[in-house]
């Protein structure tokens, strides 16, 4: 029932999608009540159903992609295959983060007759009441009511009736779930810089943690994996090469980038030998070939707000994970609250 990791486990090496990363208040793994313990997280197993009462849970799928749930919510787990993953929302409302999805793998949604399947990255949001689909960012597939519509970013498409039409909403109309989701997007991207260089020093290599066996044996993927930060006690994406940039506009960096940024050598000032222009000055953190400098920062991509405290919160905690880096030590959060 748990996927447990030992304290210096750095990469999620789950061949399985739904493993529950962070619970808050009142939240049921089929009966049982769950409350997480340091270093196990629960695996959401077929035919089984998650479900909230007055609480909130976070659920690791295909890596890149968490799914958020709602109070007064619940889904079941129809198959957890990586390359294969389909949830059932059977209640409330749930919101799906797509930083990568790997084209090995599939995600699909099911409510009552409709079938949603998430081909890219991006922000989705599904209710039951009343039944719709949000595309905040990306592109959903639908079959619905007997036809198969696509849904771009900003587009609706209700769930029930016997015609499926979509149409345009306010982007700006957000509630609770919305801005815990952003809030939550913060906290597992921060997360991101300790976990992806402790990577880096274990072993793995700097490729890592490409994860191409986990999704097929012998295909090599060009996507990341899901880390495990012993510091903040809870997994984080970790791109295979490069960076990642979340829909909300939080970046991920893989070990090599988190090596770029912080540990390659940097070139020597040329000297000024007088009666010229002054010598130039380089920075002392490196940048990766996106312009990063390092430490996480959020620009978020998608028209939703979050509170005054959540970006209080980011500033602490990305001052944290960068200052982890070089000691391996820090964070702290616990489960992220």
């Amino acid at each position: 029932m748990f996927a447990s990791l030992p304290i210096h486990a750095q990469v999620v090496l789950s061949a399985k999608s739904g493993l529950v990363n962070y619970v808050e208040g009142k939240v049921f793994l089929g009966e049982e009540a769950l409350e997480l313990q340091p270093g196990q997280f629960p695996e959401v197993k077929e035919n089984t159903v998650l479900r909230t009462e007055e609480g909130r849970a976070e659920v690791a799928l295909t890596p890149g992609v968490m799914l958020r749930l709602g109070e007064n919510s619940s889904f079941r787990m129809i198959t957890n295959r990586l390359v294969d993953t389909r949830i059932e929302l059977l209640a409330g409302s749930a919101i799906f983060e797509a930083t990568e999805i790997a084209k090995e793998t599939h995600l699909t949604i099911v409510y009552k007759d409709a079938t949603v399947t998430l081909p890219k990255a991006g922000l989705y949001r599904v209710d039951a009441e009343p039944a719709r689909l949000k595309v905040v960012e990306g592109s959903a597939d639908v079959q619905v009511a007997g036809q198969s519509l696509t849904v771009k970013s900003g587009k609706m498409l209700s769930l029930g009736g016997t015609v499926a039409v979509v149409e345009k909403f306010d982007a700006e109309s957000t509630d609770s779930l919305d801005r815990w989701s952003r809030r939550r997007a913060d906290v597992v991207a921060v997360a991101n810089v300790s976990a992806a260089n402790n990577v880096r020093r274990s072993g793995y290599g700097l490729g890592s943690p490409c994860g191409g066996g986990l999704l097929r044996p012998g295909v090599i993927t060009n996507y990341g994996n899901w880390g495990y930060n012993p510091y903040y006690g809870l997994i984080t994406y970790i791109p295979c090469s490069g960076s990642a940039v979340s829909p909300y506009g939080y970046r991920y960096l893989s070990p090599r980038a988190v090596y770029d940024a912080f540990y390659a050598p940097r070139p020597t000032p040329p000297q000024n030998t007088g009666g010229g222009m002054p010598a130039p000055s380089y920075s002392t953190m490196g940048s990766t070939s996106s312009g990063y400098s390092g430490t996480i920062a959020a620009a978020p991509s998608v028209a939703t707000s979050a509170p005054a405290a959540a970006s209080s919160s980011s500033s602490a905690a990305s001052a944290g994970a960068a200052s982890s880096v070089g000691s391996g030590s820090g964070g702290g959060g616990g489960r992220g609250r």
